[in-house]
């Protein structure tokens, strides 16, 4: 898997655009799993894009882009 391949050079930022989006539920939840834990052990940023409302549920920081405009929103759950 080519996103664990960036844990051993302590990365400050790890871009992810639909990570999980073609992985059974199982690996993606692996996956998920080990964006988290990379972001906690190692202190790095982890920045996601995904439209799955539950990866999304477990960020710190949720944004909203529409129309053009970048937006933070209370939650996951807050988006229309």
């Amino acid at each position: 898997m080519a996103s664990s391949s960036a844990a051993p050079y302590d990365p400050s930022v790890v871009l992810a655009d639909e990570p999980s989006g073609n992985l059974d539920h199982a690996n993606a939840e692996r996956l998920h799993e080990m964006l988290f834990r990379l972001a906690r052990e190692y202190e790095t940023a982890v920045v996601v894009v995904t439209h799955n409302r539950q990866l999304a549920g477990r960020a710190d920081r949720v944004l909203l882009l529409e129309d053009g405009r970048l937006t933070t929103v209370s939650s996951a759950d807050a988006i229309p």
